[in-house]
């Protein structure tokens, strides 16, 4: 598509060709989105949803609606990104069957403990929730020689548990430990690593840090075995809701696959998805891996900081803390018609007295994320059966005061494919800032008219 062209995007036109300087966002003033609100925070009170915290991603209204709106019977879908499993839960629900790639293996983890829950015996899981009240009667009082032990990798800057806080920990690991059943031992993990940072002395602001550092008190105690409680008991209700509202038939499969997408032609035939739902990583520096380290450790996914290593490095896009000090890192491919280029050199002259953190290593970021942006599309292409769908929530993003539309830059990549762009939708028209936003190290004089936004970019496979 000839990028002076226009297009409809939420009910209002507007141009898709951009000036090589910092440019208005993308948004309609009265548009109506023909999708529902993309918010994850959603989730917090939806059946299996709610299990574990997470910071990214969809609701569940957002997917129920586009898997009914673009698939009349069964069919095939996949989710790239699959974080913890909102896609690949609600497909199931719905009677499809679905594959999610995800290289983070606690997201993954949550993933195949929900995708696996159905099988799962409430009244199991009822009877070692006693068990563990017996025994925490027992194993809370002086004497009790505790077994397990904290991580050996697991370092933190700050205290991570109080000493009091510590030993429950360690005690309800204990328990964990000996459990039998395998699946009833993952729902008891998983209730465990969603509440763990609860209780810690560190807090999520988005990104995992010390308490002190955001002016909160640390814990010197809290009732561990209560929380933990209270998020078994709430996935226990959740388990017999979802047997209860289980399709009526045959069990749709669900298959979790820890690893890059990019990896996607050894796991998955050409042309065998009718769907494409997901939300990539956004271009905001959001570090998954570190942010969930005390989960990998403590559920011992990683045993060392080398481990985690591999993950940053296949994740999607580098993290600007890995390519801040390289020379220059440019596109891989060419947008003739595009004026993304002309951007990132515009970023990359920005702020060059400021060394690492001026221009040149956020257009480093920048370009390799659009690199992925680009080896993603391909793999879309080849996954999609002809008139197939994807639908790629993005949001945009401001690097050292340049607004960046990724949503307009990925349709174009998508085209340049041979992927058509049916339109740019935009849900949700304004959204909370990040790090990059806010900090003066990271970021120049941010223009009042830019905005966070976000957006459902829908291609099709001709």
């Amino acid at each position: 598509m000839d990028t002076s062209a226009k297009n409809q995007i939420s009910g209002s036109t507007v141009q898709l060709k951009l000036d090589s300087q910092e440019q208005e966002p993308l948004i309609p003033e009265n548009g109506h989105s023909a999708f529902n609100d993309p918010a994850f925070i959603n989730n917090r009170n939806s059946p299996v949803h709610r299990w574990t915290p997470w910071i990214a991603g969809y609701s569940s209204d957002f997917v129920r609606h586009a898997l009914n709106k673009y698939l009349i019977e069964p069919g095939v879908v996949l989710d790239p990104f699959a974080g913890v499993g909102t896609t690949l839960v609600d497909s199931f629900l719905l009677g499809h069957n679905s594959y999610g790639f995800e290289i983070n293996p606690y997201a993954a983890f949550v993933s195949r403990v929900k995708a696996g829950a159905y099988k799962v015996s409430t009244d199991s899981l009822n009877s070692e929730m006693q068990s563990l009240r017996i025994f925490l009667n027992t194993a809370m009082q002086p004497g009790y020689k505790v077994k397990s032990k904290p991580p050996k990798g697991f370092k933190t800057r700050f205290e991570f548990y109080s000493p009091k806080i510590l030993k429950k920990v360690l005690i309800i690991h204990d328990f964990i430990n000996q459990i039998q059943n395998e699946n009833v031992r993952d729902i008891f993990r998983l209730a465990f690593a969603s509440t763990m940072v609860k209780y810690s002395n560190y807090s999520y602001e988005p990104s995992l840090g010390a308490r002190v550092s955001s002016g909160k008190k640390n814990f010197d105690d809290f009732p561990v075995d209560q929380a933990i409680m209270t998020k078994l008991t709430e996935i226990v209700e959740d388990i017999a809701w979802l047997q209860k509202n289980m399709p009526s038939m045959d069990v749709p499969q669900i298959s979790i696959i820890n690893d890059s997408f990019f990896n996607y032609s050894k796991h998955l035939a050409p042309e065998s998805i009718n769907l494409i739902l997901t939300s990539p990583p956004y271009l905001n520096n959001y570090h998954y891996i570190r942010n969930t380290r005390p989960q990998m450790y403590w559920l011992d996914f990683v045993k060392e900081p080398k481990d985690t290593k591999p993950l940053e490095n296949f994740n999607f896009g580098n993290y600007w803390q890995t390519v801040r000090e390289k020379e220059n890192i440019s596109l891989n491919f060419s947008l003739p018609d595009s004026n993304l280029a002309d951007q990132l050199e515009l970023l990359r002259n920005k702020n060059q007295e400021k060394g690492i953190y001026g221009g040149n290593g956020w257009a480093n970021y920048a370009a390799s994320y659009f690199n992925d942006c680009y080896r993603f599309s391909i793999g879309i292409k080849y996954l999609l059966k002809k008139d197939g769908v994807a639908l790629v929530v993005l949001g945009n993003s401001i690097l050292q005061g340049i607004m960046i539309p990724t949503d307009r830059y990925f349709g174009e990549i998508a085209e340049s494919v041979g992927l058509e762009l049916v339109q740019i939708d935009v849900p949700r028209r304004t959204r909370v800032g990040n790090s990059i936003i806010q900090s003066n190290v990271r970021v120049g004089k941010t223009e009042s008219r830019n905005q966070l936004y976000e957006s459902v970019v829908e291609l099709k496979k001709l």
